[in-house]
């Protein structure tokens, strides 16, 4: 049976090395580990735009989005994939809890037939009651000093069971939308898009019970992002238990929205899609979070595989699954899929190619590297570093940020501050088969290799549409 419909589970901030498919040994996933043995296996796959509505952005229009825009709605004229797919004939639906997606006229909801916004998931300004809310530990650990654990506390305050959750109101409100739509149109295209296991972290107890049942300290649930050393060894323990405890949920609930789908008969006609914007780091690296977010000094880390590596798991009723593929894909590459699938056409070039001839086992010539990159539009000036991977290397450089900084003194004493508390920033080279926790920098050692993916870099970003006002900072290394 030719496929007609593409579902696409977007779950933000999960690690592709939850999973046993990428090597995963101590987080529960039982339902994505199933499916992956249906799915073909992407093993390289990663970021492009970072972080979380880059990604979308990226997805949403096929392009890689950091190299002319930064966090902020679609872009007016932006003609994005659920424009397209309706022009073939097909039907798209959102269904959707990551509030950063949809609110603040952040529209990336544009083109969908219909979209559904489950309400109040992190700081989504949605309740004011109860006005006082007592925090799970000492604010000084938490991001912002805990406004944004206590909005969201205030946010969940009537939950009382796990369909309460998050992640559970989504993955059920797509399956009832299933129920209602499997046999209504020709063809459909659904994204689910889930915040967990973003934070604050805050799971039924049973599930954190699985990971670390004898903790009697503080709740750490949303951690300030920066050095890990803010947290105790044991808070930083609890830390991970309180995430694999999140993932666990997530898992939990895509094997009920798979089951409802194997009982509706969709899974003989469709094509799904589970993917991640970003990892997360849980102390690797000598971090906590994705970046920084200090009281004085905000800025970006560097992208280690911890974060730019993502899971990317795709069935297809048509093609044999459970087998790894090691092409280095990228979001792009998601969207000219979709496209393919669903027999629709963008009217400007995708930068990305259809996955459909390596899931097939054919021999394709594909990308030689990844580029996984924060905008870059403002120049290297808050950490701003672009990682390259290849299948042997990563190259994590960080711009001309002398050049950068002289064109905008205002932002030197929070680079400064940065610098002071992660460390100086410099270009850094693994050898990810040798080294695949990154922990020797070879820069030095290996300079020719770092020069010659660099100036493979700089191609791609000329070829990709970069203007010389923002290519300038990266030309050199």
């Amino acid at each position: 049976m030719t496929v007609k419909n593409v579902v696409l589970i977007v779950s933000d901030t999960f690690r592709y090395d939850n999973l046993k498919c990428y090597g995963g040994e101590w987080v529960k996933t039982p339902s994505l580990d199933s499916f992956a043995e249906k799915a073909v296996i992407f093993d390289k796959a990663y970021a492009a735009s970072f972080p979380t509505i880059p990604h979308r952005h990226d997805l949403y229009t096929g392009r890689y989005t950091f190299t002319y825009s930064k966090w902020g709605p679609i872009l007016e004229g932006e003609i994005v994939l659920a424009q397209m797919l309706r022009q073939s004939g097909c039907v798209t639906q959102l269904i959707v809890d990551t509030p950063h997606m949809i609110r603040d006229d952040c529209n990336y909801n544009k083109g969908f037939d219909g979209w559904i916004w489950i309400r109040g998931q992190e700081n989504d300004r949605y309740m004011t009651s109860p006005r006082n809310v007592k925090l799970p530990c000492d604010p000084s650990k938490l991001r912002h000093g805990g406004r944004t654990t206590m909005q969201y506390l205030r946010n969940v305050s009537l939950r009382r069971f796990e369909e309460d959750y998050f992640v559970a109101q989504t993955m059920r409100t797509a399956a009832q939308w299933l129920e209602l739509n499997y046999d209504q149109h020709e063809k459909f295209f659904l994204h689910i898009d889930t915040f967990d296991p973003h934070e604050p972290w805050d799971p039924p107890r049973w599930y954190v019970d699985m990971y670390d049942p004898e903790y009697n300290g503080e709740e750490v649930i949303y951690p300030v992002y920066g050095p890990a050393s803010l947290l105790s060894e044991n808070e930083l323990k609890r830390c991970r238990a309180l995430y694999a405890a999140e993932a666990t949920l997530v898992d939990r609930w895509i094997g009920f929205l798979l089951e409802r789908m194997e009982d509706l008969g969709l899974l003989d006609e469709s094509m799904i899609i589970f993917t991640s914007d970003h990892g997360f780091y849980l102390g690797e690296h000598g971090l906590v979070g994705k970046s920084i977010i200090r009281p004085l000094a905000t800025g970006y880390c560097p992208l280690y595989e911890e974060v730019a590596h993502v899971p990317l798991l795709i069935y297809h009723p048509e093609i044999k699954g459970g087998w790894h593929c090691d092409a280095l894909v990228q979001p792009q590459d998601i969207t000219e899929t979709i496209l393919d699938v669903l027999g629709a056409k963008s009217p400007i070039p995708i930068q990305g190619s259809s996955l459909l001839p390596l899931m097939k086992g054919e021999d394709v010539d594909w990308r030689e590297f990844a580029v996984t990159s924060p905008p870059i539009i403002h120049g290297p000036v808050a950490g701003q570093r672009i990682t390259v991977t290849t299948k042997e290397w990563s190259l994590i450089y960080a711009g001309q940020f002398e050049d950068a900084l002289k064109d905008n003194l205002g932002r030197k004493a929070n680079f400064e501050r940065l610098e002071e508390m992660t460390g100086k920033i410099q270009n850094e080279l693994y050898n990810l088969r040798r080294d695949p926790r990154q922990e020797n920098n070879l820069f030095d050692e290996e300079r020719d290799v770092a020069e010659e993916i660099h100036a493979k870099l700089v191609d791609f970003l000329s070829q990709m549409g970069t203007e010389e006002k923002y290519l300038k900072y990266w030309r050199k290394i």
